[in-house]
């Protein structure tokens, strides 16, 4: 018999997706990840990855977890276990925030969304849900319920998806500003949307009940959407800058050396996981941070290679992202630098399979938005 976790899901079969017959029309090549079956691609990653930088894609999220924490006292119940003051956020807004240990160190990282009624959504990385819900458990109780396996998460990107939305989901999407979220009526069932996303460029995140989600893929496709995995989703948020929970961050990094301290609210006082080690981290310089990298040669990038001064034997660092950026046609990477080295303009070399390969220290992100 195979063990479960807490949300019921077997830790030894892959879990389909809800989506999984739309997704194998579409072409989709599959592939485990955190124990979900997931599309990895389409057409092709960097096809994926232009479509979402020049239109609109749209990847099934739905690996991410779901977790709803509801009652007068939930503020106070996810403030003693995240470290962004949630109390402070208004009805209709989401924020990152993040679990960390007693440490500092970064257990997960999250977004929670703020809706009416005292309700309040934590969106879970998938390789985390099982100790990430028993987080929420330990303080809330029968407060916090899980949604991920009767709801499906879907994340529409690119210069396209606001219109795309506003024509699929009506005003209610087209008053929403960046980081707003709104819980809407489509198709007779309950659908939440959020102004974000995890590619660097704009668009909405959609959450209805299993029963429409072929509806809504079906509206979002005939409006010109394209479909995206995994693998585009890796270089579009490489490009964008934004940290991948066990590559940039996990429980042996702070925020601070990471560039999460917006993520870490202090001046309230409220105690939480971590607290006190955050304080003496925020007091502390820095011996590191994190810092982006830019081929200056031919070469792709990958995580693991390590980074040297020029001309030096000894690793200064090793790369915790690479990849080739389509957008950039270069080599990207990210790596924990000694501060002294972290400088943009810096100049370092990475090794890759032998070969040194020039690298220049470049300000975050590595792809910017077009103007107009």
């Amino acid at each position: 018999m195979s063990a479960t976790g807490p949300n019921g899901r077997s830790r030894a079969v892959l879990t389909p997706l809800t989506l999984r017959e739309r997704h194998l029309a579409a072409g989709a090549r599959f592939a485990p990840f955190a124990g979900w079956e997931m599309p990895l691609q389409y057409e092709g990653i960097v096809a994926e990855h232009r479509g979402v930088r020049e239109r609109v894609g749209v990847f099934d999220v739905s690996h991410l977890a779901r977790a709803w924490v509801e009652g007068s006292e939930a503020a106070e119940m996810l403030r003693s276990v995240t470290t962004f003051d949630v109390t402070t956020l208004p009805e209709g807004k989401a924020h990152y925030s993040l679990y960390c240990n007693e440490t500092g160190g970064i257990e997960d990282d999250v977004f929670i969304y703020h809706l009416p009624g005292d309700r309040w959504l934590v969106i879970h990385n998938a390789a985390n849900a099982d100790a990430d819900f028993e987080r929420l458990r330990a303080v809330a109780g029968d407060a916090a319920s899980e949604v991920t396996p009767e709801t499906v998460m879907l994340a529409v990107q690119g210069p396209a998806a606001v219109g795309l939305l506003c024509s699929v989901l009506g005003e209610g999407f087209a008053d929403l500003a960046p980081r707003d979220c709104a819980e809407l009526s489509w198709q007779d069932a309950p659908l939440l949307v959020a102004r974000t996303g995890y590619t660097g460029e704009d668009g909405g995140e959609c959450i209805v009940p299993a029963e429409r989600a072929e509806s809504l893929w079906d509206a979002l496709f005939a409006g010109g959407a394209t479909p995206a995995g995994l693998g585009a989703r890796d270089s579009l948020r490489l490009e964008a800058a934004l940290p991948l929970h066990g590559n940039e961050i996990d429980a042996a990094t702070n925020p601070y050396e990471a560039g999460l301290g917006f993520a870490v609210s202090l001046d309230d006082g409220a105690p939480f996981i971590g607290r006190e080690a955050l304080v003496g981290a925020k007091a502390q310089p820095r011996t590191r941070r994190l810092a982006h990298l830019a081929a200056r040669g031919r070469g792709v990038l990958r995580a693991g290679f390590d980074v040297r001064e020029p001309g030096g034997e000894q690793p200064v660092a090793t790369l915790t992202s690479g990849g080739h950026s389509p957008s950039l046609r270069i080599g990207i990477g990210m790596a924990y630098l000694p501060t002294d080295l972290a400088k943009v303009g810096t100049m370092l070399e990475v090794n890759v399979r032998g070969r040194a390969l020039p690298v220049e220290v470049v300000r975050r992100p590595f792809y910017r938005k077009p103007k107009g």
